[in-house]
């Protein structure tokens, strides 16, 4: 499916967030998803993974999360002084205000000329993937997709010392069905972390399922040592399969 992409310039309270916006090259409408990135904001692996779902026939909207702090087009490196910048500039961005933002794009897709407006999902990876789930408190939202979710049995993001994330114990209020994916061998997400999870999403009647590789943390991105092909194939077709069929989709791919 032939695809176009661009940046968009949303409003959100006193900021403007710049997103990448991709979707089928197509005058007909699309399900939607909100793509989450990890802390390193819309890097090559990201833009690749919005491409990527955008030729599976959805229309693909990736914020730049700390667009409060970083100057648009910013793009943090993959390495020991970005890792340090990326948790810093998140340990200094609100519960509101991600939240606000989520609700600025859930805004923009609804009005979107080609987008189905009751067929919105969100997924993201590693803190995306946090804020994925936690996007899934919104009632718009019909799928959210969780990709090794830091911080989720924690609460903590950054260089957080004390909880201040609650996604987790307000699981009661999804309405969503939920896609979670995590790697057995990430230290940020460890087993009993995973049970903890898993175990609240069970009591809150949560509809979910929960994949396991044996890989490291951000093995989908496809830059780096830890990226493991094989384990991405396989999440990649169960996710697109999962959102056609939480959006009963009948394209024709």
């Amino acid at each position: 499916m032939i695809i176009t992409g661009s940046f968009v310039d949303l409003d959100v309270e006193t900021s403007s967030m710049r997103t990448y916006v991709v979707r089928p090259n197509s005058s007909g409408r699309f399900p939607a998803v909100i793509l989450y990135s990890e802390i390193f904001q819309l890097t090559g692996p990201i833009i690749r993974s919005c491409n990527r779902l955008a030729g599976h026939g959805f229309v693909v909207a990736a914020p730049e999360i700390y667009h409060r702090i970083e100057a648009p087009g910013t793009v943090i490196p993959y390495d020991d002084a970005g890792r340090i910048r990326g948790n810093e500039d998140i340990s200094k961005t609100t519960a509101e205000e991600i939240d606000s933002d989520c609700r600025a794009l859930i805004g923009y897709l609804k009005n979107h000329e080609n987008v189905e407006p009751e067929k919105i999902a969100s997924m993201g990876f590693c803190l995306g993937g946090h804020l994925s789930f936690r996007a899934a408190l919104q009632p718009e939202i019909k799928a959210a997709i969780s990709i090794y979710g830091t911080g989720l049995h924690s609460g903590l993001l950054g260089v957080d010392t004390e909880p201040r994330m609650d996604t987790l114990s307000r699981a009661d209020d999804i309405r969503a069905k939920l896609f979670l994916v995590f790697g057995t061998r990430d230290p940020h997400v460890p087993e009993e972390g995973r049970t903890k999870i898993e175990q609240t999403l069970k009591d809150a009647n949560v509809s979910h399922t929960i994949h396991l590789y044996d890989a490291e943390h951000a093995f989908m991105r496809d830059e780096g040592a830890r990226y493991d092909p094989s384990a991405t194939d396989s999440v990649w077709q169960k996710v697109t399969s999962f959102l056609h069929t939480a959006f009963d989709n009948k394209l024709d791919l």
